[in-house]
């Protein structure tokens, strides 16, 4: 490997053979804890008291710790993570004026509901009105004669039936077209 010289900083440069030997001497070997971890809690001694916990041993550490270069490490919490990040303000000749809205999609008005017939507000109102004497008739114990009843049932099934039979059906539906095919 080209030995890359020394930058302006005053840093000396990285020696790349002995930070992989030291990466490869130290695989498979768990970091010690930062300063002021609590100490591995085993799954037998969870419901104890926190005091009663007897801290593991340290584990062995290499007296003479090789540097490898410098690195900055920030604690939990603090920023400097992708949710951090601001974009620059805009300049005075980004994107100004019309300029800014050209391809921008602004949708149409949609048209507005068509007007709904007597008959239409009507068998709406047996739809859902006879289940709803019927519901109160229940939670007010009203007595359940023979009227209400089918007032109730048959205003649902009489709305239902004019609702489907008033649908509009679909006028490519006619017997003169035996069907599209592929158009091109």
């Amino acid at each position: 490997m080209a030995e890359h010289e020394e930058s302006s900083g005053g840093v000396p440069p990285l020696d790349e053979e002995a930070a992989w030997a030291a990466i490869v001497a130290g695989y498979g070997q768990e970091p010690p804890d930062p300063p002021g971890a609590r100490p591995f809690r085993p799954i037998e001694n969870l419901m104890l008291p926190e005091e009663d916990v007897q801290p593991e041993p340290p584990a062995a550490t290499p007296t003479t710790p090789t540097v490898l270069g410098s690195s900055v490490v920030f604690a939990p919490g603090v920023g400097l993570g992708p949710r951090d990040h601001t974009p620059a303000e805009p300049k005075d000749g980004d994107l100004a004026g019309e300029a800014a809205d050209e391809g921008h999609f602004v949708p149409p008005e949609p048209p507005e509901l068509p007007q709904a017939d007597t008959t239409a507000k009507f068998a709406w109102l047996a739809v859902v009105g006879g289940p709803v004497l019927l519901l109160l008739a229940v939670l007010l114990q009203w007595d359940m004669t023979w009227w209400l009843t089918t007032l109730g049932i048959g205003g649902f099934l009489g709305g239902f039936a004019t609702l489907v039979a008033r649908m509009s059906g679909d006028p490519d539906d006619g017997d003169d077209d035996p069907g599209r095919g592929a158009v091109v």
